[in-house]
This record gives structure tokens, C-alpha cells and sequence, in this order.
């Protein structure tokens, strides 16, 4: 083995599932030696036409546990590494890097009594495999998982995230969980309308979800756009909840997704 080969595994695709022009899921193989935290993500790499090599990372959306791997992904425009992914069908080889790495995990909290989880676009990919790792249910009274896309049939994995209250081994944490789905280009039953810092400021996102934001209790986990998580950063600090760093516990954690 050589020492590139060393920090790969290849793995097959066993599901590729188209959610709009220019998004997309997909399932591979995985490593029996493959470890990762929930939370985490990974470089996968795909080869090109010419034997060339180009990586990318992704958070991990499937359990720590799963006998697969599932990620999210978007196709960026002309855009080298998407171009090539969302070219791939189910057969193809992918490249999956041996070490998972990441910071969004729930080891950023050293307490804690309600989570909340921000993700736009592609950014719920780690909230869904933490949602996926029973550590959380057990951790926390109250966890409010917030879904931002464009329009509703973005808002991909619907079904994975209706179907964990009826899991066996979280079904008496169940109620624990709210969804609040957002649309922002458009109206849609069951889902709140708007930017995610604009339901903030509002006081709309609090109200749909029951519970107060605050430096006492709360937690935020957030991921996606980095405009997003700039400005949900700032709203945050005027209520007084700090970066969580290894050096100074905090109140929020982020993972910049571009």
C-alpha cells in the first residue's frame, strides 16, 4: 500500500437521490475501521476523467453507528468537485478519507439544558447524525432542531427526521425534539417564513419553539451559510452567550459549511 493509499479507503455508492437540480444525497459503503463523532465531518475525494484526484469535505449525516455513510451535497455551479460528485451513480467508487475531523460535536458543551440546532441548506448534515447518537437525548431536556431552505422541496431528509421519535431506543426521549422547518422564497403550511435571524430579532423563532434563548440554559449549535452564521453569532453575543472554546466553555459552537 503507498503512503497516499494509506489515508483513503475506496467505497461504492450504493444511493444517489437527486432533491432538486442542484441538490443532492447520496449513501456509500463504509470502512469497517472507520470511526467518527457525531457532528464530525470528512474529505471525500473523487477521480477525474484525466487520473487526477479532488477532495472535498463532508459532514457526515448518518449515526456513528450505521453500516453506511450518508451525505449532502449541493452542485456548485462550474464548480470542480460537485461537477464531478453529481456525475457519479450508484456503483461508482468514492474516496473516502480514514480520518474524520470536526469540532461540532457535543464535547464543545460542558453543560447545558436546552440545544438548539441552526442549520441552513446542506448545513443540517451534522445536526441529523447528532440527532442519530443517543448521547444527546440522554444530555439534554429540550432540543430544537431549526431547518432553513429557500423553498420546502429543499428541505431534504423529512422523513429520517419524522421517523427518530419512533426509534426503540429514543422513543421515551421523543418529546424532547421540536422541528421548526423555515422557507424563506415562499409560503408554506407547517413552516415558519423568514431568516433565521430575523425570527430571532422577532421573537418568532422562540415562540414557535417554546423555549427562550438564554446564556443560562441554551446551548446553539450552528451550521450553513457563513452570512448567516456571522449575523446569528452577533445576535447571540447581545444576549450575552460567548464562542464555546476549549480554553472558555461557552454557549455556541459553529462549523463554517463553504
Amino acid at each position: 500500500m503507498t503512503a497516499s493509499a494509506e489515508k483513503y479507503t475506496r467505497q461504492i455508492l450504493i444511493d444517489v437521490q437527486s432533491l432538486t437540480p442542484g441538490l443532492f444525497t447520496l449513501r456509500t459503503t463504509r470502512d469497517p475501521g472507520f470511526r467518527f463523532r457525531a457532528g464530525q465531518f470528512v474529505r471525500l475525494g473523487v477521480t477525474k476523467s484525466d487520473g487526477s484526484l479532488v477532495w472535498r469535505a463532508y459532514s457526515v449525516v448518518s449515526s456513528p453507528f450505521d453500516e453506511y455513510l450518508d451525505f449532502f451535497s449541493i452542485v456548485v455551479p462550474g464548480g470542480e468537485f460537485t461537477s464531478e460528485l453529481s456525475r457519479l451513480r450508484v456503483g461508482d467508487e468514492l474516496l473516502v478519507e480514514r480520518q474524520a475531523t470536526g469540532f461540532l460535536t457535543l464535547d464543545r458543551f460542558v453543560d447545558g439544558r436546552d440545544l438548539w440546532l441552526l442549520g441552513t441548506g446542506t448545513g443540517v448534515a451534522p445536526f441529523l447524525s447528532i440527532l442519530q447518537d443517543f448521547e444527546v437525548w440522554e444530555r439534554f431536556e429540550r432540543i430544537v432542531l431549526v431547518y432553513s431552505a429557500r423553498q420546502v422541496r429543499e428541505l431534504a431528509y423529512q422523513a429520517l427526521i419524522r421517523e427518530l421519535g419512533e426509534r426503540e431506543y429514543l422513543a421515551e426521549h421523543a418529546h424532547k425534539l421540536t422541528y421548526l422547518p423555515i422557507v424563506t422564497r415562499e409560503q408554506h403550511p407547517g413552516a415558519l417564513n423568514g431568516r433565521i435571524t430575523t425570527l430571532i430579532e422577532n421573537g418568532e423563532l422562540e415562540r414557535a419553539a417554546g423555549v427562550a434563548l438564554t446564556p443560562e440554559h441554551s446551548r446553539v449549535m450552528i451550521c450553513g451559510n457563513p452570512q448567516m452564521i456571522d449575523d446569528t453569532r452577533q445576535l447571540l453575543k447581545q444576549r450575552d452567550m460567548q464562542l464555546s472554546l476549549s480554553r472558555r466553555p461557552g454557549q455556541v459552537a459553529v462549523e463554517n459549511y463553504w
